[in-house]
């Protein structure tokens, strides 16, 4: 036997006494020549069903054909299988099969079996890995024979129909279904969800008096949830509802299939709305046909937005784009039963989803007043907050990022909103499985998936939000003083004016805003749009010269300049750190430099397809490179065309892209710098007039040593940018700009009323740095007010979250005890 320990040889007949209750071990037989495999069943060992170990039966039966087939995580097995019929176990063969802890394909004469542990095995690879059942099985059969000369008799589809069912029946027994009086046609819709822990549930996790808390810590019981589609989880237009109807109808996170196939069958044909916002694609092409082949094109989820647990009957496969109907019906199904009072809705499209919300809803689902808990956007104490995640919203117009923005608005801590895109990273892998299935396998397929998602979450929810809790608190500590400090400075007639417009704002954001700020110069999202306007006109009159679908031009030009923005902060942040710096401030760093690399490569990709003659110039600085020395993120050459100059041949059109861009990025930058040194003058003369004594003149110091780092950095990315701007004009023969942008030497970086070094009143000379701006607008302290307003949101934020997170931390025991109460209740 090859499995068994120490390797010793036995003849034909010791070897099956040894193996009596080891029917699933390879053995190998000497033939005279060589070692060979051979079944045990084919040595005489017999495996006998309904009876003890050692006792035998007087009147076996065999399965049909004698070729039971069993699957075992080393490989597939035939065995000399008898069932018992001689009346003392007086079973089915498929109850015999399940208490030898096999488990049958079939529930009449089967000829197949699983074992639990390959079950379990396959469930768990599955769900770390996304290892799809047809490369576990077929695995499975080169374990058995690597040759094909044996090849072991097919059981694949036997398998998938064993390995459905086995997790359907986890998913049952794991939300404890065998215990219920009424057993599992008892189920309701989502009961067999895992639930959040530390989202707040009342009757689960809330004290019974939440609702009468004051109402400046109500947010403290507000549920943040986010809503998003995934476009890569497509299914192919293969079998159908009828026959292959799923095992889970709604009893976990896909909603119930046949109601909401009769829901969105009365929207056909309705048409979308097109955005206002941002050209959405969820939204403008909701309206399109769905894809050639396909019957499902993405699947829909709302998740909880702080902890991106998958919600119960929150997730369905969309037909064609995020439409309304679509998504309307998944946040309904998951909210409706929900008795909070204050929500949380981030979605990326929400600016265009959000309007006509409740309306929509009271067309689909009338309010019914005999139901107990009515949904929340029916009534009139539910309060909701729609925001735009962090990393979506700078693609909104500029009214969206101010009115829908998670770091401005009060209550929402540090939430982002992006949960549901790091929750699509592991059903991302199941795409090329899943997309070949029928609808009731790809449904029940995701939910099992989702479900263990949810399960290993709750594992690691205790140290999650002791990690966070303790990051926050460093943050808000940090903030806060800062925050102080700079509140130090201003004074009261100010504060008291700037608070009551930020709490104004915070109420009503159709109120002045606080913390935008006039720019009178060229902005580089302004040259973009006007960049992207010409090309799509090249593309209508079919001149258009892209070698990408995605990456133009000038869509290639600016991903460089921002990533030499990137190479300029990472540096800094290089600079700032020493040998003895704590071990997380390095960890941060490295993982910064790591992906600022991922992603020059990744654009480098796309720079050697438009300028392939850079390659040339990488080759010569490879063979000129010590590689003796690492070479740091900040220091990869991005070879843009102002950095190349003469070197290779570079279209002109191309050096006209970054020169059109460098312009108002030179714009920005003197407008950064400029209101750094007003901020900094502001601090010098609060400083010289209130601040006495060591401390506070070190907090002071250090106000003014943040101001300080800022007027560095922009004025270094000014300089950067006036270099390829003075490279690009001259060969481009651009002479104009000069009358603007001039070189800026130390002796230019100074406030409005600052001459130069030891320059009287009299002779004093304005910099010309604010002679690029309308000097109407210079004394006025927006700037001071700006800056003000959003180091206050950072501290509030922080302080906020601190908050938030210690109460989930309460939540999450309480819910556990609430948790094992339920399972005691059921035992009884």
């Amino acid at each position: 036997c090859i499995e068994c320990w120490g390797g010793s040889m036995y003849c034909a007949k010791c070897i099956i006494q040894a193996h009596r209750t080891l029917f699933l071990y390879h053995i190998q037989k000497w033939n005279g020549k060589h070692f060979e495999k051979v079944a045990l069943k084919h040595m005489g060992l017999r495996m006998q069903l309904g009876h003890p170990h050692g006792e035998e039966c007087v009147n076996p039966t065999q399965c049909p054909s004698d070729d039971f087939v069993i699957i075992h995580s080393n490989g597939l097995h035939e065995v000399g299988l008898d069932f018992c019929g001689c009346g003392k176990d007086n079973q089915l063969h498929t109850v015999q099969l399940l208490r030898a802890r096999l488990f049958p394909a079939t529930i009449v004469n089967p000829k197949t079996a699983a074992t639990m542990e390959v079950l379990d095995l396959f469930s768990i690879l599955s769900y770390e890995s996304k290892m799809s059942a047809f490369q576990f099985y077929h695995s499975l059969g080169r374990l058995t024979d690597n040759t094909g000369i044996h090849e072991p008799k097919d059981r694949y589809s036997s398998f998938l129909r064993v390995v459905h069912e086995w997790r359907h029946l986890m998913m049952l027994k794991r939300a404890g279904r065998g215990h219920d009086v009424k057993g599992v046609a008892g189920t309701k819709q989502g009961e067999c969800a895992v639930l959040c822990p530390a989202c707040p549930q009342p009757g689960k996790n809330m004290s019974a008096g939440w609702k009468e808390r004051p109402e400046n810590l109500r947010y403290l019981d507000t549920l943040f949830i986010s809503i998003d589609a995934n476009f890569r989880l497509k299914r192919k237009n293969v079998s159908n509802n009828e026959v292959d109807p799923g095992l889970s109808q709604g009893w976990s996170y896909f909603v119930e299939e046949t109601a909401y196939r009769d829901h969105i069958k009365n929207y056909i044909s309705e048409v979308e709305p097109k955005s206002t916002c941002s050209q959405h694609d969820a939204v403008n092409l909701s309206s399109t046909k769905p894809g050639q082949g396909h019957a499902a094109t993405s699947v829909g989820a709302v998740v909880c937005a702080r902890h991106d647990f998958k919600r119960p009957t929150a997730v369905a496969q969309l037909q064609r784009g995020e439409r309304y109907c679509n998504m309307d019906y998944i946040f309904h199904e998951t909210m409706k039963d929900s008795q909070l009072q204050t929500f949380v809705i981030s979605y990326d499209i929400v600016c265009q989803w959000s309007v006509h919300l409740r309306q929509r809803m009271l067309n689909y689902i009338k309010p019914d007043p005999t139901v107990g808990s009515e949904f929340f956007l029916y009534r009139n104490d539910a309060k909701m907050t729609f925001l735009v995640p962090k990393f979506h919203l700078p693609a909104h117009i500029s009214k969206c990022r101010m009115q829908f923005s998670f770091n401005l608005t009060k209550h929402v801590g540090r939430t982002e909103g992006e949960a549901p895109e790091r929750g699509w990273v592991g059903p991302n892998a199941l795409a090329p499985s899943t997309k070949e299935m029928g609808p009731g396998s790809c449904r029940d397929t995701l939910d099992f998936h989702f479900g263990d998602a949810n399960h290993k979450k709750v594992i690691g929810l205790g140290a999650s939000l002791l990690r966070k809790i303790m990051a926050a608190a460093r943050e808000m500590a940090e903030h806060t003083i800062g925050h102080q400090q700079l509140e130090s400075t201003i004074s009261e007639r100010n504060l008291t004016e700037w608070t009551a417009a930020v709490e104004a704002w915070e109420e009503d954001t159709s109120q002045p805003n606080p913390f935008a700020v006039n720019s009178t110069g060229p902005t580089v999202a302004a040259v973009l749009r006007q960049l992207a306007e010409e090309e799509r006109k090249q593309l209508e009159a079919n001149r258009d010269m892209s070698l990408d679908d995605t990456v133009t031009p000038s869509v290639l030009i600016a991903t460089g300049i921002t990533l030499e923005n990137e190479q300029r902060a990472y540096k800094n942040m290089c600079a700032q750190l020493w040998e003895h710096s704590m071990d997380r401030q390095h960890t941060k760093l490295i993982l910064r430099g790591n992906t600022l690399i991922r992603k020059i490569e990744a654009w480098s990709k796309y720079q050697l397809l438009y300028m392939p003659a850079i390659s040339r110039l990488k080759e010569n600085e490879l063979q000129k490179f010590d590689h003796s020395v690492e070479l740091k993120a900040h220091e990869i050459p991005l070879w843009l065309p102002s950095q190349i100059r003469s070197q290779i041949d570079v279209p002109k059109h191309y050096r006209r892209l970054e020169f059109d861009l460098c312009i108002p990025q030179a714009s920005e930058a003197l407008d950064e710098l400029r209101a750094q040194l007003q901020v900094r003058a502001h601090l010098f003369k609060v400083k010289d007039r209130f601040t006495r004594g060591q401390a506070a003149n070190t907090r002071a110091r250090g106000v003014l040593d943040g101001v300080q780092k800022k007027i560095d950095q922009y004025a270094l990315e000014y300089r950067t940018v006036y270099g390829a701007l003075c490279c690009l004009g001259s060969l481009l023969r651009e002479e104009e700009w000069r009358d603007v942008y001039l070189p800026l030497q130390n002796d230019n970086i100074r406030d409005l009323s600052e001459g130069k070094v030891n320059q009287s009143e009299g002779r004093r000379e304005i910099s010309w740095i604010w002679r690029t701006t309308a000097l109407d607008q210079i004394d006025k302290p927006e700037e001071v007010r700006v800056e003000w307003a959003k180091s206050r949101a950072r501290a509030h934020r922080f302080t906020e979250e601190v908050l938030l997170l210690t109460e989930e931390m309460l939540r999450v025991p309480t819910f556990l005890k609430w948790k094992s109460d339920d399972w005691k209740a059921k035992h009884q």
